[in-house]
């Protein structure tokens, strides 16, 4: 007869806890939301004196149950049902959003490659107050696609989250963004902006030490092609872009060299200088026809006040701007 009893509890108790994960499940959720760092902690609670329950992963999809505050009550794909911060997801919109910008990146080219300096936030847009996709760790890879100045806004947000105001710049200048592709340990490559000032460019020795003697900081660079040392070692040579004066300026570079590999002397030489430009990435490189080894380059430049492409041709050592037509113009010295 206990047994019986004790059969018939046990039937009833699964029914029970079947029923109640049926009904957890078959809650219509609000809207949809991701998760949107890297990780979420889920709470049991909105109050103050709660524990942690679960975790979820940046880019998980969640059903939004109830808001209450800055909280939000979601439903993780295990099912499972707890609280988290309204600043930690992401809304369908803008997880949309940031498919469209990994879309778009895919197909510009990269015009420097870095990491990140510190803990650093990355944006859907250009400036301080636009919305946070995510906070990467310090040392994340990135490839750096184009740059746009942005008026300086700061906000207590983005104070808090990023010490992008560490040290406020005076009201009325402006920064540099770039838009990156990053390359996160947990998520992959994924596309935002990030303050540049947060990014440690990894220039190919020794041209940073050359530009840096020449006064220059560094912007971007591009491989125009290669040729064999005396120990027969393929040596890239450079076109290497950037500027004078602080960031935020109109122009992307306004200073360009050009280092060859000297076969002689077994070291880098500076081939060309150029110093009146307002370039504009991208930089497009192209190989000349029928000429083995010679490459030309041009981009957008804005010293006339109006957007006109300027081009060059490399043969050798040598480089020269070509002229309307496709003719060079005379060789410019350098010191």
């Amino acid at each position: 007869m206990i047994r019986k009893l004790l059969l018939g509890f046990a039937v009833v108790l699964v029914v029970v806890v079947a029923a109640y994960v049926r009904l957890r499940h078959s809650t219509a959720p609000l809207e949809t939301a991701y998760s949107g760092s890297r990780v979420v902690a889920v709470y049991s609670t909105s109050a103050q004196v709660r524990e942690q329950i679960s975790t979820v992963s940046f880019g998980e999809r969640l059903d939004v149950l109830q808001r209450f505050q800055d909280q939000v009550k979601v439903r993780t794909p295990d099912g499972i049902v707890g609280w988290v911060a309204e600043r930690d997801l992401l809304s369908a919109d803008l997880w949309q959003r940031l498919k469209d910008l990994e879309t778009k990146s895919e197909g510009m080219p990269v015009e420097a490659r870095g990491h990140t300096r510190v803990l650093s936030n990355l944006h859907f847009g250009p400036g301080r107050d636009t919305t946070r996709v995510r906070q990467l760790n310090k040392d994340v890879r990135l490839e750096l696609l184009t740059r746009q100045p942005a008026e300086i806004k700061p906000t207590a947000a983005a104070e808090n989250a990023e010490q992008e105001s560490s040290v406020p710049p005076p009201e009325g200048k402006k920064e540099d963004w770039w838009f990156v592709r990053a390359h996160t340990t947990d998520q992959g490559a994924m596309a935002g902006w990030l303050l540049g000032r947060f990014v440690e460019l990894d220039v190919p020795q020794p041209l940073a030490d050359y530009a840096s003697a020449a006064g220059m900081r560094i912007v971007a660079w591009t491989e125009l092609n290669r040729v064999n040392a005396a120990s027969g070692k393929p040596m890239p040579q450079y076109l290497l872009v950037g500027t004078h004066g602080p960031e935020g300026q109109p122009c992307d570079f306004t200073m360009m060299r050009v280092y060859t590999w000297g076969k002689q002397r077994e070291r880098y030489e500076t081939a060309f200088v150029e110093s009146n430009v307002c370039g504009k990435l991208p930089i497009a490189r192209t190989q000349v026809p029928g000429a083995a080894g010679d490459v030309a380059f041009s981009f957008p430049d804005l010293s006339a006040g109006v957007a006109e492409t300027r081009k060059y041709e490399m043969h050798q050592t040598i480089v020269r701007r070509l002229r309307e037509g496709g003719a060079p113009q005379p060789r410019k010295r350098h010191h």
